[in-house]
């Protein structure tokens, strides 16, 4: 596993799983916010560019973010945070170990599958994959992604050098996955955030991992899109991470 770390060893570790299609990029500004404080540990997943694996399943991903944390950290970390598909691994690393950490941030975690979007995945990604190389196109997809421009040269790096079969294996893993019965034996303190413009079934996902775990709040934001919030707003991502962490939540 490749990680990007910041702050010293010695430090309580948070370990933040970016969304699918991104990088450690996606969380840099958290990092340097609290590397201070913390041991910030930033894994490239499966599939992804920088990676030394292929992306298989969302279920192995989390098993192998277990065995790290059991190798490095002795099975326990202070805080895990994910968005996306790295909040997907995140809501399956709680259901795999429900004491894998004290506190958990889960953004826009789509955990209710969508059958006829994984279905249409593989031919979608088949026609547009020779596209992803193009600067106008990635600079279409990169605007639908509502992040601030600052972030395309990254975007445009790492996207464009991801396998066909990766995406269309995350893609596929995202749209399809389903939140599992052993998510109610989560002993994380856990936040859950959702964009107040993601689309409806997001917001659902959201709500059916509030009703499922005990100690959990959930948040929907405002007039933010998928993402919104760790991307683009990092000074406030930082602030409901510490809040959650000094129990000012």
């Amino acid at each position: 596993m490749k990680t990007v770390e910041f702050g010293k060893s010695n430090q309580d570790v948070i370990i933040l799983l970016h969304g699918g299609g991104l990088s450690w990029w996606n969380y840099r500004e958290t990092a340097e916010q609290l590397k201070n404080r913390f041991h910030i540990v930033i894994p490239i997943l499966d599939g992804h560019t920088g990676s030394d694996l292929s992306f298989t399943t969302i279920e192995k991903n989390a098993k192998e973010m277990i065995s790290y944390i059991d190798e490095k950290f002795g099975g326990h970390i202070l805080l895990a945070g994910g968005l996306s598909l790295g909040g997907q691994i995140l809501v399956e690393m709680l259901s795999q170990r429900n004491h894998i950490c004290e506190f958990a941030v889960i953004e826009s975690a789509l955990v209710m599958p969508m059958r006829m979007t994984e279905y249409l995945i593989a031919p979608a990604c088949s026609l547009c994959y020779p596209l992803i190389k193009k600067r106008w196109f990635a600079k279409l997809q990169f605007q639908s992604l509502h992040m601030h421009c600052s972030l395309f040269e990254d975007y445009f790096y790492d996207s464009s050098r991801i396998k066909k079969e990766d995406m269309i294996s995350f893609l596929r893993a995202n749209a399809g996955y389903q939140l599992r019965d052993a998510i109610t034996g989560c002993q994380a303190k856990v936040l859950i955030l959702v964009g107040g413009k993601e689309q409806r079934i997001m917001k659902m996902s959201a709500g059916l991992l509030r009703e499922k775990i005990s100690k959990s709040m959930l948040e929907i934001l405002p007039h933010y899109y998928h993402g919104d919030l760790s991307i683009n707003h990092s000074m406030k991502y930082t602030e409901k991470l510490l809040q959650l962490i000094d129990g000012q939540s």
